[in-house]
């Protein structure tokens, strides 16, 4: 592949995630500790992305298939979402933050499988079957995870140095690299013209019938049962980690250890896994996170909490790209980015969204005062996913 394409994409799938990293791993602090808010409510704001992500891949997808060009719309997404996070760096109560953090997720939300679809629309234009586009493909994921170690790096850096370890800084940051991300998106990602089809929908309702394959609802299914319980992660680790005696102004790089170990992983392991099969792949990354809420749940020693965080980069590697991959194999030429985008919208929409609520009630029916009872609530995760993975073994063969 042409080292400028590479670097272009790889460049991109970097600042797609390192605007996300940003602030999801530490925001709940804030919420859950200054502001004061309950899990349920912390749950609703991060619920935010999931609600938009119900109906923006569809919109999103039609937009670029008829009219604009995909590079186009995500600066244009990218440059009103650092705006809108701006705007939610100054609000403290639960209705304005709900509200800035939903136009932000309006705009930000769409970007994710549109980031996806160019990457591997660029990548069928260079390489020879689906292997290679797969085999090239886990080279530029491998971008993600450390645009996400280290935009929580800097901002660790960042909050040492200023002082502060549960402030607004991690939105001021992200918008900064929204702006600068939409800027590259305008001048600097490959063209990625309309497709000029007849409608949008046709391809999306065309990939809706690959449900009625029985693998590929198993698939489905165990994908969007596995997000919810994501956000037992995302909502309950920043203060989970403060209440085991971590420095505030240290959790976004002890959060970083995932990421770190997912980056490692992806260009050490993905390739070699994915040659196991599709269903392996699958399992190890559901095991990696049912291996590490049992971790959480003995609640001791600090040192052994720390480093099993790197499995959850792991089960994100094997089970989340190793997913979108997968889709892109299984999926007909024609329809891939609408099978992508039906992806996106059972998971980090459906998903995630059932998952902020879930998770919220969890922890808030194990609150005592100001105090989680964290080995009951991560107790709930470790059902989930021991039932997906026997799920995975006994129904998916891939």
């Amino acid at each position: 592949m042409d080292f400028k394409l590479n670097f272009l994409l790889s460049a991109l799938m970097f600042l797609e995630y390192a605007i996300w990293g940003a602030w999801s791993p530490v925001l709940a602090a804030r919420l859950l500790g200054p502001l004061k808010l309950s899990g349920k409510q912390t749950g609703w704001i991060y619920g935010t992305i999931p609600l938009a992500c119900l109906l923006s891949p569809l919109i999103a997808g039609h937009l670029t298939d008829r009219w604009l060009a995909i590079e186009w719309f995500l600066g244009i997404a990218h440059l009103l979402g650092g705006a809108v996070l701006l705007l939610a760096a100054r609000r403290n109560t639960f209705r304005s933050l709900f509200l800035t953090m939903g136009l932000y997720a309006l705009c930000y939300a769409p970007t994710i499988p549109l980031v996806n679809s160019l990457m591997f629309a660029q990548l069928a234009k260079v390489c020879a079957g689906n292997a290679a586009v797969n085999q090239a493909s886990a080279n530029i994921f491998f971008w993600a995870p450390v645009g996400w170690v280290l935009s929580g790096l800097l901002l660790t850096a960042w909050r040492r140095r200023k002082g502060s370890g549960e402030g607004n800084d991690c939105l001021k940051f992200a918008a900064g690299l929204s702006i600068l991300t939409g800027i590259f998106c305008l001048v600097g990602v490959p063209h990625t013209p309309p497709a000029g089809t007849a409608g949008e929908l046709w391809p999306f309702l065309q990939a809706l019938k690959m449900l009625g394959h029985s693998e590929f609802l198993i698939f489905m299914i165990i994908s969007l049962v596995m997000t919810t319980q994501l956000q037992f992660y995302y909502l309950g680790t920043a203060r989970f980690l403060s209440d085991i005696g971590v420095d505030g102004r240290n959790v976004p790089a002890v959060m970083a250890v995932a990421q770190i170990v997912q980056t490692i992983a992806t260009f050490a392991l993905l390739n070699y896994v994915l040659k196991l099969g599709f269903m392996l792949t699958l399992l190890g990354g559901v095991l990696c996170w049912l291996a590490l809420y049992l971790i959480y749940a003995l609640e001791r020693p600090k040192w052994l909490i720390v480093s099993a965080m790197g499995l959850h980069g792991i089960a994100y590697l094997l089970f989340i790209i190793g997913g979108q991959i997968y889709v892109n194999s299984a999926a007909p030429e024609a329809i891939r980015s609408s099978a992508q985008a039906l992806l996106t919208m059972a998971t980090m929409g459906l998903g995630l969204l059932l998952g902020t609520q879930f998770a919220g009630t969890v922890m808030d029916r194990h609150k005592t005062g100001e105090q989680f009872q964290w080995r009951r609530i991560f107790l709930v995760p470790c059902a989930l996913t021991l039932a997906c993975a026997l799920a995975l073994v006994l129904f998916f063969k891939g």
